[in-house]
């Protein structure tokens, strides 16, 4: 089928079946397009609590779909490739990080959402990249804590906060590949550009920004400020919104690659329209959890969205 005709296809499929596809903003643009609802790791864990369907199909990887399918248990949830994974999830193994939670005893564990089930189960609050400053700031100054997976995150976060919370060695393959030279190169071929940063980049990176936030805080960002390019650093599907609500202004996406102007996510780009149509014709692969590890992992992602919501992020 071309491209039009499976676009055709996947909406009479998702009226017919009562479905809702909800999608990341680094898929590829296609899919944006057909997706319900658009967000970042916030606005969809909170999303998906709200729908009114039958199937929740899940445009993004692995983990936001265990996200999806902890808070509507009831639910069936699809994710068009099982494979999408994650690096930043993949970089801590569950036996792993509880061992090294065993020698903190007297810490509370914070982990940021870009974790598997497994290390939801074993963390006292769920965080993503749009609030983790906020939530950390409204604990108690003296309260010991774990950060975990994303070492970067957890270390912008302690240098902004002036904090000293324990950090589990994790990192996103996208992001902490980034290098602080490109950003100098960039800058120097455009001079008028503002450098805005997604907090998984590493430290040096990060100090090189103009703005430093989550996905959802740069488009905002993007959109509130008049300057005219921006030299981006995250993954290269957020473009599409920006491009979207900003028609006026330009975007250049950070890359270690001479020969690419792209910073993909390949477990991102894994979910294709032929993909999202041949989900929701057979209704697989489908994600399915221990009712056990459902309630364990739930706990921390409740009390997120309503810490959030008392904060006002959402």
């Amino acid at each position: 089928m071309d491209n039009q005709t499976l676009i055709e296809n996947i909406k009479r499929l998702k009226k017919e079946k009562n479905a809702i596809i909800l999608g990341h903003y680094y898929q590829i643009d296609e899919i944006q397009q057909l997706s319900d609802y658009i967000g970042d790791s916030l606005a969809l864990a909170e999303q998906s609590r709200k729908v009114d369907c039958d199937i929740i199909v899940f445009c993004g990887v692995h983990f936001m779909a265990e996200t999806a399918k902890i808070l509507n248990p009831s639910k069936k949830v699809l994710l068009p490739d099982m494979s999408a994974g994650c690096s930043l999830a993949d970089s801590c193994p569950a036996d792993a990080f509880a061992k090294f939670k065993a020698n903190y005893p007297d810490h509370i564990v914070i982990s940021y959402i870009n974790c598997s089930a497994e290390i939801k189960a074993l963390s006292d609050l769920i965080c993503t990249s749009g609030n983790a400053e906020k939530l950390v700031r409204a604990l108690p100054e003296d309260q010991k804590i774990i950060f975990a997976p994303d070492r970067n995150l957890g270390g912008y976060i302690n240098r902004v906060t002036g904090r000293n919370m324990v950090l589990w060695n994790g990192a996103c393959e996208v992001h902490d590949a980034l290098v602080p030279e490109t950003i100098d190169r960039y800058r120097q071929q455009y001079p008028e550009a503002k450098v805005i940063a997604h907090p998984e980049c590493n430290d040096a990176v990060l100090q090189k920004a103009d703005y430093v936030g989550s996905t959802k805080g740069m488009l905002t960002y993007v959109k509130n400020t008049d300057v005219k390019q921006f030299i981006v650093a995250t993954e290269t599907g957020i473009v599409y919104q920006m491009r979207n609500e900003n028609p006026d202004k330009q975007f250049i996406i950070v890359n270690n690659d001479s020969k690419c102007s792209c910073n993909d996510c390949k477990h991102m780009k894994l979910n294709t329209l032929e993909k999202l149509y041949s989900c929701l014709n057979t209704e697989q692969p489908e994600i399915l959890m221990d009712s056990e590890l459902i309630e364990k992992a739930k706990a921390p992602i409740v009390k997120m969205l309503e810490m959030s919501k008392s904060l006002n992020l959402i």
